[in-house]
């Protein structure tokens, strides 16, 4: 590591905006990591149906299809600290419903589903625009060590909060979603802390269908970006099998709502060993050619969890999972913020966002739809074959993906 490395680090500490928004990241995950358990344990529960586990992800995703448009130009035309904070309030809401309906003996199929639309309303406004606003937090010469450091985040809250939902539900059900509360209103309290003035243009352009439309023709006019999303929203569409783990802990492994909480921290191990990995060590040279490499690497980890039968290695195996797909994260979120305009970024971590991460929601859905046909290992194994198919397909179809060296700014190569 050089002398400047550490200066840099020590750097991102001062950071004051960016330490509060990080730390509102990690409270606002623990809650939806810690719902997501709770209301996966709760609907397989009570219906017993892997189509109603792969519902919860098409529901999530949904919100996201319709409101990417009017999210992405929300972000760039109004305050991102007031659109993450109205989100994580909706987010405190849906927890609040949930723990009443708990307390009340009254949790049904149909609430559970209304409390997950509520929190994918929330969450297809509060990412991309929490996304947007990292850059507004940090120096430039910050940027890479920033975007490690909010992968970081996410990992360690998605880490902590399935095991520590799934230990505390195995107590008390109750106590999980009344913590979720507690989680979300601390991260509201949190980004209201944060003043780094106004992030928003005084003369920002009228909304119009030019304007809104303008983060698909940045990306499309930019074929490794293009690619590198496309390949990522296939691969992740194809690799859900998280949405079957409650199936898993319960039918297969036989490790309960403890051993659920370990399946769901598992990747997130992965990827925060990889984020802090990545922090000393970043990715520089030879992007392309790494970026295929943790594909394939995602396509096995996939099949090797979707054949065990032993806890332990469905643990490796996930671990694995976990860290291929944070290099993707990282090249890519770096990508997009390097390579966009501030008054752009809004839209494009909108669209970014619609391509890859609802995608896991929809992935999600496919998985629980092939494992209501076929069965749950089955679905995953389909999952994994198919995304060594596509990390192949695209090799082919994205030749300039493999060429990719550097993080370069859009207008020093295209």
């Amino acid at each position: 590591m050089s002398d400047a490395e550490p200066a840099a680090a020590g750097g991102l500490i001062q950071q004051r905006p960016f330490v509060l928004l990080w730390l509102s990241r990690i409270a606002a995950t623990i809650g939806y990591q810690m719902m997501g358990l709770l209301i996966g344990w709760k609907i397989y529960e009570i219906t017993g149906s892997a189509f109603d586990l792969g519902l919860v992800g098409l529901i999530l995703f949904i919100p996201a299809v319709v409101l990417t448009l009017l999210i992405g130009h929300a972000a760039d035309r109004y305050d991102r600290r007031m659109i993450v904070r109205l989100a994580q309030s909706v987010y405190a809401l849906a927890a609040t419903l949930v723990t009443a309906a708990i307390y009340l003996e009254a949790v049904s199929r149909e609430l559970l589903f209304f409390a997950v639309f509520m929190i994918g309303c929330a969450r297809a406004f509060e990412l991309p625009t929490g996304h947007a606003l990292v850059p507004a937090t940090v120096p430039t010469r910050l940027m890479s060590r920033a975007v490690a450091a909010w992968s970081s985040a996410n990992q360690v809250a998605t880490i902590s909060g399935p095991a520590l939902g799934g230990m505390i539900y195995a107590v008390q059900p109750l106590a999980v979603s009344a913590i979720c509360v507690v989680a979300f209103v601390t991260s509201v309290t949190l980004v209201s802390l944060i003043r780094i003035g106004t992030n928003v243009v005084a003369n920002r352009e009228p909304p119009t269908f030019t304007s809104v439309l303008a983060g698909f023709h940045y990306i499309r006019r930019r074929k490794r970006l293009l690619g590198v999303i496309t390949l990522d929203l296939f691969v992740v569409l194809l690799g859900g099998a998280t949405a079957l783990l409650p199936i898993f802990a319960k039918d297969i492994l036989d490790a309960g709502p403890v051993g659920l909480g370990l399946l769901r921290s598992a990747p997130a191990v992965g990827a925060l060993v990889t984020a802090i990995v990545l922090s000393h060590f970043p990715v520089e040279r030879h992007i392309g050619r790494k970026m295929f490499a943790v594909v394939a690497i995602y396509g096995i980890a996939t099949i090797v969890f979707g054949l065990s039968t032993w806890l332990p290695l469905s643990l490796v195996a996930l671990f694995f999972l976990g860290a291929s797909d944070a290099v993707s994260v990282v090249i890519r979120f770096t990508l997009v913020q390097i390579e966009t305009p501030d008054d752009m970024r809004g839209r494009v971590s909108a669209i970014n966002y619609l391509f890859v991460g609802s995608s896991n929601t929809l992935g999600e859905f496919e998985s629980g739809t092939v494992a209501a046909w076929l069965g749950a290992v089955p679905s995953v194994l389909i999952g994994g074959f198919g995304s060594l198919v596509v990390a192949a397909t695209w090799m082919g179809l994205f030749p300039d993906l493999r060429k990719i060296d550097r993080f370069e700014p859009a207008d020093k190569k295209e």
